[in-house]
């Protein structure tokens, strides 16, 4: 099927107002980079989600994924087939101490709606720049906790399109990874699990945490947040640093001068600007100190031809 006949198909199924062909992806990804998508549909129920993605389903279209575009590089080449963008799907409410949010939702929101409601567990994210759907997917965390730290459960569609929920223990989460791309899942929402806490306190401690990051993240420039994981035992960004690569440029793409361990976008960099310097770094590191370093950063779609 070409992209024109499934644009045509899909806007007799939803209202073209969410739908985009042919749309360039580096408008929804932190780095500003990444080609063009086919089709994009930019869901706000999850009855919108179900139609699109069984369409998919039925058509065998392959279908992409995305939140926010935080913790991602996208080729240069693009998507093809539907990417299904969730960010309007981003509601929040209150069950007793428990938050329910939406996908699509950015964490650092989730993070507030608990502080308005006194709740404490997910201070540790008032940081952290993905969706929800995201954090789920790769256990998101910082400052010594992690998303299972706090998470009941989700609900999601299935490969076959049918609604499925998953408890903590399904969802087998570890450091930067979960079971969602393995079931091949897409997060519809998640539930949180708090507990009552001290407004005051609660504030204090995301204040200190959010001066931690602007202190010494790049967050002036466009960048795909922490790109290495962290090696046992070690510090991606001080391994990097250490090798002498703090300030490395190729193309528009650089080691960050305030923090190695990010990547950032200075001037019209590509996606491919970003993997070099990624492929540079893991070499240069590995011939120093004999470490390999894992990519946290999630990299997708097509090489340009």
């Amino acid at each position: 099927m070409t992209k024109e006949l499934i644009y045509n198909e899909l806007s007799q199924l939803l209202d073209k107002n969410v739908l985009k062909l042919d749309e360039s992806l580096s408008k929804y990804s932190f780095t500003k980079t990444g080609g063009k998508a086919d089709i994009i549909v930019f869901p706000t129920t999850f009855e919108e989600v179900s139609i699109a993605y069984t369409y998919a389903l039925e058509n065998q279209i392959p279908v992409t994924i995305l939140g926010n575009g935080s913790n991602l590089i996208i080729r240069d080449g693009g998507i093809r087939g539907i990417v299904l963008i969730l960010t309007q799907l981003s509601t929040v409410h209150l069950s007793g101490n428990k938050v329910i949010a939406q996908s699509g939702a950015a964490i650092i929101d989730v993070s507030r709606f608990a502080l308005q409601h006194n709740l404490t567990g997910l201070e540790f994210a008032c940081g952290i720049p993905g969706s929800i759907g995201g954090a789920m997917y790769m256990n998101a965390g910082a400052y010594g906790n992690e998303v299972s730290d706090v998470i009941e459960g989700i609900r999601a569609l299935d490969s076959n399109g049918q609604l499925v929920h998953l408890s903590t223990e399904e969802l087998e989460l570890g450091y930067r990874t979960s079971s969602i791309s393995k079931k091949k899942l897409l997060v519809l929402e998640a539930t949180f699990d708090l507990k009552v806490g001290d407004n005051e306190i609660i504030k204090n401690k995301m204040d200190e945490l959010t001066f931690q990051r602007e202190s010494k993240q790049p967050l002036e420039y466009p960048s795909c947040g922490s790109v290495f994981k962290r090696p046992p035992g070690l510090f991606a960004g001080k391994l990097i640093q250490d090798s002498g690569l703090q300030g490395v440029q190729i193309g528009g793409a650089q080691v960050s001068l305030k923090h190695a361990g990010f990547i950032v976008n200075v001037g019209n960099a590509t996606a491919t600007d970003y993997l070099n310097l990624i492929e540079h770094i893991k070499t240069t590191v590995k011939s120093k100190f004999d470490v390999e370093l894992e990519t946290e950063v999630k990299v997708i779609g097509e090489d340009l031809r």
